[in-house]
C-alpha cells in the first residue's frame, strides 16, 4: 500500500539514517518541522471538520475482509539489530522498581495504604484520562472535540505514563490502523506475540524514529505549538519525571505529617509512593495499552468483519477502561464509544458522556451501527 508523501516532499522510501535519540527527539528535526508548520496557512485552532479529515489518515485501503491468522514478517522499516537502549533502560528500571512492591523482603517496608490508593487513582487519572480518552479517542481519532485547555490537560496526563510524546503515539496508532495486521503495521502480534506486545517498542523504526518522517501522520497536531515543542529535547519525558518527583515529594510530606515529624517515615512514604503510585501504576498502564495491541488481536470474539484480526476481549477492556472492545473500534475507528453491546462496558465512553453533558465535549462521534439499530428498533 502506497504511503502518503511527506510534507517536505521527501519520498517516504528514501529514509535517512536516524541520528536522534528517540526518547529525546531530535531538536533540529523538530525545528525544521516547526518552520514548515509556521508557514502553513492552516490555523492552529483548526475546525472539527479539518481535524477529523487529518485523523482519517488511519483509514485503511486493505481488502475488506477478515484475515486468516498467519505468520507476518516483521515490519520492513524496523531494524531489529538496532535496539533503542534508552527505552530498554527506562522500561527495565520502572519494571524493576515496580517489582519491589511484591517481594517479601521489601513489601512490609514499602507498602502504605495511601500509596496503593494513589496508584489506583492514578490508573484512572493518568491511564484513562491521559491515554484512553486523551491520546487515543481525542487526539488520534478526533472522536470528540473539547476546549484547548482541556485537550492539553489530557495530553499532559498522557505523558505521565511513559508512552512517548502525544504526536509520536498518535502517529504510531494511525499507522497501525492504516495497515492493521498487514505490512507495515508497527506492532502486529502476527509477527509473534512478544513483538506485538512490547518487542516493537525497543527496536528502531525508520519512519517512527524521526519527527520529519512521522509528521505526515500528525500534521493536525503539529500545527499546535504545544505539541510541536514537546518534540524538542524530549519534553514529554521531563513531564513524566516532573510528575514522578511531585508524587514522591507528596509522599514524603504525608509520611512526615502522619508520623509527627519523623524523617525516617518521610523517607519510607516517599519510597512507597515512588513504587506504588508511580512505578506499579505506570507498569499496569503500559501493559494495558500493550495488551490492546497483542491480546486483542489474538483472543476474543468479533462483532464485525474487519480487514484485520481485531478481537473484543473483556479482560483487556476491564484493565484498559474499554479499549479491549477492539474489534468494535476497528470497525468504527472514529467512534468515541468502543462498547457497542449492552454488556460491553466502556468506562472511557462514560467519561466522555459526562463531559458532553456538562458542555466540555462536543461533536461526539457515536457508533453508526448502534445508532442505526436504535432507529430501526424505534
Amino acid at each position: 500500500m502506497g504511503m502518503l508523501k511527506n510534507m517536505d516532499g521527501m519520498n517516504p522510501t528514501q529514509q535517512t539514517s536516524p541520528t536522534s535519540d528517540p526518547i529525546l527527539h531530535d531538536s533540529n528535526t523538530a525545528a525544521a518541522v516547526e518552520d514548515r508548520v509556521e508557514n502553513a496557512s492552516v490555523a492552529v485552532q483548526g475546525s472539527p471538520t479539518q481535524a477529523a479529515a487529518e485523523s482519517d489518515i488511519c483509514d485503511s485501503t486493505l481488502p475488506a475482509s477478515g484475515i486468516d491468522p498467519q505468520q507476518l514478517p516483521r515490519p520492513e522499516e524496523t531494524e531489529p539489530l538496532k535496539i533503542l537502549w534508552q527505552y530498554v533502560i527506562v522500561l527495565s528500571a520502572v519494571h524493576l522498581i515496580a517489582l519491589l512492591a511484591f517481594l517479601p523482603f521489601s513489601f512490609s517496608y514499602l507498602f502504605t495504604w495511601s500509596g496503593l490508593i494513589l496508584g489506583i487513582l492514578g490508573h484512572f487519572t493518568f491511564g484513562m484520562l491521559g491515554i484512553t480518552v486523551g491520546y487515543h479517542r481525542l487526539l488520534t481519532h478526533r472522536g470528540f472535540t473539547c476546549p484547548k485547555w482541556l485537550e492539553h490537560t489530557f495530553a499532559l496526563l498522557g505523558m505521565c505514563n511513559l508512552q512517548d510524546s502525544p504526536s509520536r503515539w498518535v502517529a504510531i496508532h494511525r499507522m497501525h490502523h492504516q495497515h492493521s495486521d498487514h505490512q507495515p503495521d508497527p506492532h502486529s502480534p502476527l509477527v509473534n506475540f512478544l513483538w506485538g506486545h512490547m518487542g516493537w517498542v525497543v527496536c528502531r523504526h525508520k519512519t517512527l524514529d524521526r519527527t520529519s518522517h512521522y509528521e505526515r501522520y500528525v500534521r493536525d497536531l503539529l500545527r499546535d505549538p504545544f505539541y510541536l515543542k514537546l518534540e524538542r529535547h524530549g519534553g514529554w519525558f521531563f513531564v513524566f519525571v516532573a510528575h514522578a518527583l511531585l508524587i514522591v515529594g507528596a509522599g514524603a510530606i504525608v509520611g512526615y505529617v502522619v508520623s509527627g515529624g519523623q524523617p525516617s517515615e518521610a523517607l519510607r512514604y516517599g519510597y512507597s509512593y515512588a513504587v506504588w503510585a508511580v512505578a506499579v501504576r505506570t507498569v499496569f498502564v503500559l501493559h494495558g495499552t500493550w495488551a490492546v495491541n497483542s491480546l486483542s488481536h489474538v483472543f476474543g470474539y468479533r462483532n464485525y468483519e474487519t480487514r484485520d484480526n481485531s478481537r473484543n476481549n473483556w479482560l483487556v477492556a476491564l484493565f484498559s477502561h474499554g479499549e479491549g472492545w477492539h474489534n468494535n473500534h476497528h470497525a468504527e475507528p472514529r467512534s468515541a464509544a468502543h462498547g457497542h453491546r449492552w454488556y460491553e462496558f466502556d468506562m472511557s465512553w462514560r467519561v466522555i458522556q459526562v463531559l458532553e453533558m456538562v458542555g466540555l465535549a462536543k461533536d461526539v462521534v457515536r457508533p453508526k451501527a448502534v445508532t442505526k439499530a436504535k432507529k430501526t428498533a424505534g
